[in-house]
């Protein structure tokens, strides 16, 4: 059986590297422009003439009722709608380990995506093949990263352990112990806004994290849009 935490490469600062490697996006503040002032327009206005004595008064103005005397024409205004719970962010769970079968991969940040799903697609096949049954979502679990790719491991969890499988695919643990959890909704390629946040999280609540962490596939992304993906994102803390 492999023992993924002996398989794993550290690297320094790993996690927070990791994060990082996704693009940060500046925050712009957008400065209100005043308005001009027009006070000394107004004074070098001449003064309006003065009425001539021979000049008809004007009629008093008409009396005017408040809303509150007018009779009300509006329709009632209608209940607002209830409010949709956002997806926790930051939650605080403790993982348990599952029993997987893995595969080790590596991947440029260009074509993540479509490398993983390669690695999800021969851990299904290979399944499937062998008669077996996934018990969970699929997994990515992250083990290392630099300016250009990352290695990780994809992994599916079995309930029971596939007999006759090929040398690039083993059976193992997912990783277990206390982490955060957060959500991510929508395609891949805005997984970096999710990521600045968990970093923002984490340094808001000076919080240290391991040298890894782990994509849970809600939705199956062999079968979902991408732009319909649900992810839940676990970082491992220390």
């Amino acid at each position: 059986m492999l023992d993924i935490d002996g398989s794993r490469v550290q690297a320094d600062k790993a996690m927070e590297k990791t994060l990082m490697n996704y693009p940060r996006f500046f925050r712009i503040a957008l400065v209100p422009i005043a308005a001009i002032a027009l006070s000394a327009a107004h004074a070098q206005s001449p003064a309006p003439p003065a009425p001539s004595p021979s000049a008809t008064p004007a009629p008093p103005p008409a009396e005017t009722k408040s809303p509150g005397d007018l009779p009300s024409t509006a329709a009632p205004t209608p209940a607002p709608a209830p409010v949709q719970a956002a997806d926790p962010f930051g939650e605080e769970i403790t993982l348990s380990p599952k029993t997987v079968i893995a595969t080790k991969g590596t991947a440029n940040w260009d074509t993540a995506f479509e490398t993983l799903i390669e690695s999800l697609k021969s851990l299904s096949a290979t399944l499937e093949k062998e008669g077996g049954k996934a018990s969970g979502n699929s997994m990515i679990v992250y083990t290392s990263t630099d300016d250009t790719g990352f290695s990780y491991l994809a992994e599916i969890p079995v309930d029971q352990e596939p007999k006759n499988l090929p040398k690039t695919i083993s059976v193992a643990k997912s990783p277990d112990g206390k982490a955060l959890k957060f959500v991510h909704r929508g395609s891949y390629e805005n997984m970096d806004n999710t990521y600045e946040a968990i970093t923002n999280h984490l340094d808001d609540k000076k919080l240290e994290a391991k040298d890894t962490f782990i994509e849970e596939y809600i939705t199956d992304p062999l079968k979902t849009r991408e732009d319909k993906l649900v992810i839940n994102v676990y970082v491992p803390l220390k």
